[in-house]
């Protein structure tokens, strides 16, 4: 408890408990003593509350820094229920000598029935100094380690965030190498400027490791440059198609979402002139929907692990469920949703190679 609130907390606690206690307990008595007697009696009272107060926030304040942790609670709620009977007791013999010295008159011990009475009120009081104290610090606790939670939850799933996105770049290089290594047998020319397509879009590659989102026009941008990589190898084997309203191009999505999901396409099903493979990217009502033809190759393809797995675990990751998966035999449709600027603070633009789908 910072020392500014303890401080208030002490001046003006036993002064509000005091008025509380006034109204329920003693009430009729200002209908029945003289003004002395009241005064006598109030007095009396502020000076046992502020001191039983002191007492016991002393050891409350001791307990908790001998068991301070959490999983010490019981353990300090023990002892505060023990040391109860004899707080309460301590506050009733105050005010009894306060009594017996301001009224000058000898020791008495007095009736049971008024002793109950007045201890069973200190052991209100008292319970009530417990709570305050105990119960702010159980609540310190609770904060201190939500905020430790959350801080712990969020650092874990940025590393696993930027796992995924490591995995990107050695698989995405390896795939772009082996085209290249055809390419250079089957037509030098083409080989060249294949290098030079690669070298713009792994620009963007490696700068897409340094955000968590980018936005739509830039994922456009790039797979433009991607899918003339893509037209160099395959020719009149694959087509692609782009609808993106304006107003949708400004939302966001994990970087490199679209490449995986044109990559994907590539590697699960035949391209020929004759049988082209169809692409079709389309933004609405805040989605993104990318669809292909099936034609899938006679050779099964074993799965890495790293296309739709990866964009499936991004979404989860960043807080953002929704990616739906469909195959209905004549076409492999995902669609994802598309994240406002509002949900993340929107990432620095990306280089790319050429835009203008």
């Amino acid at each position: 408890m910072k020392l500014s609130t303890d401080i208030k907390i002490r001046l003006f606690g036993p002064l509000a408990l005091f008025l509380f206690g006034t109204f329920f307990f003693r009430l009729n008595w200002y209908f029945e003593f003289s003004p002395y007697q009241i005064i006598k009696t109030d007095l009396i009272a502020i000076l046992a509350g502020y001191t039983c107060w002191e007492l016991t926030r002393r050891v409350v304040v001791y307990l908790q820094r001998r068991y301070p942790s959490h999983t010490q609670t019981r353990i300090r709620l023990r002892w505060l229920l023990l040391a109860l009977p004899v707080l309460a007791n301590f506050g009733w013999l105050i005010r009894k000598v306060a009594h017996t010295l301001i009224d000058q008159k000898g020791w008495f011990w007095p009736h049971p029935v008024d002793y109950t009475s007045s201890l069973g009120i200190q052991f209100f009081y008292h319970c009530v100094y417990m709570v305050i104290y105990e119960g702010g610090y159980l609540l310190r606790q609770w904060r201190q380690t939500y905020v430790e939670k959350e801080a712990l939850v969020k650092t874990n799933m940025q590393s696993q965030l930027d796992s995924l996105k490591t995995q990107i770049s050695p698989h995405f290089l390896f795939n772009s190498l082996n085209s290249l290594s055809s390419l250079i047998g089957e037509n030098p020319r083409q080989a060249e400027a294949f290098v030079d397509e690669i070298s713009s879009v792994y620009r963007y590659l490696l700068r897409s490791n340094e955000v968590d989102l980018t936005t739509l026009r830039n994922e456009l941008a790039f797979i433009d440059s991607y899918f003339h990589l893509l037209k160099t190898r395959y020719t009149a084997g694959i087509e692609l198609y782009v609808f993106a309203p304006e107003q949708e191009q400004g939302l966001l999505l994990p970087p490199l979402t679209l490449q995986m999901l044109v990559e994907n396409a590539v590697k699960h099903n035949i391209m020929l002139p004759e049988q082209p493979l169809q692409i079709e990217i389309l933004a609405r009502d805040g989605h993104l929907i990318v669809r292909n033809n099936l034609q899938r190759k006679q050779a099964s393809v074993p799965a890495d692990g790293v296309g739709l797995v990866n964009i499936a675990a991004k979404y989860r990751l960043l807080g953002t469920a929704g990616v739906d998966i469909r195959d209905d035999g004549e076409s492999f449709v995902v669609t994802l949703p598309l994240l406002t600027p509002t949900v993340a603070n929107t990432p620095a633009t990306l280089p790319v190679a050429r835009s203008g789908l």
